[in-house]
């Protein structure tokens, strides 16, 4: 990982958007900071296109996706989208049918049981009353989990055939095959009619745990924020670049990058 300040200007010249994680890459300490807060505002106001990538659940994510700068929020790792329309109204998108979700939806239940019943100290994420697509388990927001603990949430997720992923303060499990990538893809086809892997070039992710790693690979102007060192050795793919700071300050320096690289002429 290349300090961020190698991230060359002529590649930021040209970026059509920014997409985002938000626990500990927007957030500090379970909020988001003013400078963060900011630095969105002024990405949107500078002509970018600006989205939200979260393992967090669709229903925490409503109050944000109305609040924030932001052309969208795509929840629970890519199965759900949040859209304002032209009249501001707060739109639901899905990449699985009603049936699909309705048949589904049980069985999470029922594996989030065994799980809570099987591995000592393991919790439902407290957001869980606003999940549609997956699971949670806590390990870092308000459980101390240890690793090997959230290693056995893991296996356990994946032995019910869930896909699972670990992001800074959850263990995550779903059914399907979709994952932040694939949301990411998704959402800027849905939303702006665009094919994101014909203009990778032209957008920058920032994240800061395992559950970016997809995103990671994918992207040549990849950042993570500093705390990404407490999962360096165990990220199969790593950002190219990071930032000296944390969180929500880091997140702002990645901003001021791409705006003191942006091209006025678009």
């Amino acid at each position: 990982m290349l300090p961020l300040s190698h991230w060359p200007r002529a590649a930021r010249r040209h970026l059509a958007g920014v997409l985002t994680d938000i626990d500990d890459t927007l957030t500090t300490e379970g909020a988001i900071t003013p400078d963060a807060l900011a630095a969105l505002g002024e990405l949107k106001r500078a002509g970018l296109h600006v989205i939200a990538i979260t393992g967090r659940p669709v229903g925490w994510s409503e109050p944000f996706a109305t609040a924030w700068p932001l052309d969208a929020i795509v929840a629970e790792n890519g199965a759900v989208a949040l859209v304002r329309d032209a009249d501001g109204r707060l739109l639901k998108h899905y990449q699985q049918d009603a049936a699909t979700r309705a048949r589904q939806f049980g069985r999470l239940q029922q594996v989030a049981g065994r799980i809570v019943a099987a591995v000592p100290g393991a919790r439902l994420a407290r957001d869980s009353a606003g999940r549609e697509t997956d699971i949670a388990i806590d390990h870092s927001e308000f459980t101390r989990l240890p690793d090997e603990r959230v290693r056995e949430v893991v296996a356990l997720m994946q032995a019910e055939g869930l896909t699972a992923t670990v992001s800074s303060i959850h263990v995550n499990g779903w059914y399907g095959s979709h994952d932040k990538l694939a949301g990411a893809r998704w959402i800027v086809r849905t939303l702006l009619g665009r094919d994101l892997d014909e203009e990778i070039d032209r957008w920058a992710f920032v994240g800061d745990s395992t559950n970016d790693a997809c995103m990671f690979e994918r992207f040549p102007h990849s950042i993570g924020v500093a705390n990404i060192a407490r999962f360096a050795d165990q990220l199969v793919h790593r950002p190219r670049y990071v930032t000296g700071a944390e969180r929500g300050a880091g997140f702002a320096e990645v901003a001021r990058a791409v705006l003191d690289g942006r091209d006025p002429s678009g």
